[in-house]
């Protein structure tokens, strides 16, 4: 569907948030990222002060400004934004996975490295995915008894794989440099 504007992810991640959380704040949608899909979407969250704009421009959200006080700028999702996040959800997602980790990309130039250099961030890694970890198995365990975020808390399950395997891949990496430190 042709909406006259071009829409990215982040143009349908403001829709989204909006319509599941109701009328927000550009403020609000940075919580609700900040809590929820900036653990898996990262992406520079000054985007959320500006994407509502244009989309308020080009009729897919409406915009509300209080009277008195801050004036802040609310933001509902009107009919007109509905229709193409709806068809968003409903298409296929055939790209694969992206993966951006900044720890991949320095053990990648490892060779061209010291030893301790590649030990300090395999282990900075390995404590940086257990962490990771944990912020998410507290997700699953917050919200795992709510059956009308089941789809959510799956999103957090993936997390909590992923970031179990990348802290054990670390955390071998950490194993495999020391033993060939101690050889």
């Amino acid at each position: 569907m042709s909406t006259g504007v071009r829409l990215g992810p982040v143009s349908y991640l403001v829709l989204g948030l909006i319509e599941m959380r109701g009328p927000s704040t550009p403020y609000d949608l940075k919580r609700m990222v900040q809590l929820s899909v900036g653990n898996f979407w990262p992406f520079p969250h000054t985007q959320l002060y500006e994407e509502p704009k244009r989309l308020a421009q080009a009729g897919l959200l409406e915009e509300t400004r209080e009277e008195s006080g801050r004036r802040r700028r609310h933001y509902a999702i009107t009919e007109a934004g509905r229709r193409p996040f709806a068809e968003w959800l409903s298409e296929p997602v055939t790209t694969p996975t992206e993966y951006r980790d900044l720890g991949l990309l320095k053990l990648f130039f490892a060779e061209l490295a010291t030893p301790e250099a590649v030990l300090a961030l395999a282990h900075e890694q390995a404590v940086a995915q257990r962490a990771q970890l944990a912020g998410y198995e507290a997700i699953v365990a917050r919200f795992s008894g709510r059956p009308e975020l089941a789809q959510r808390v799956r999103a957090a399950e993936l997390g909590v794989r992923l970031a179990r395997a990348a802290a054990e891949f670390w955390e071998d990496v950490v194993e495999r440099e020391s033993r060939a430190d101690a050889a």
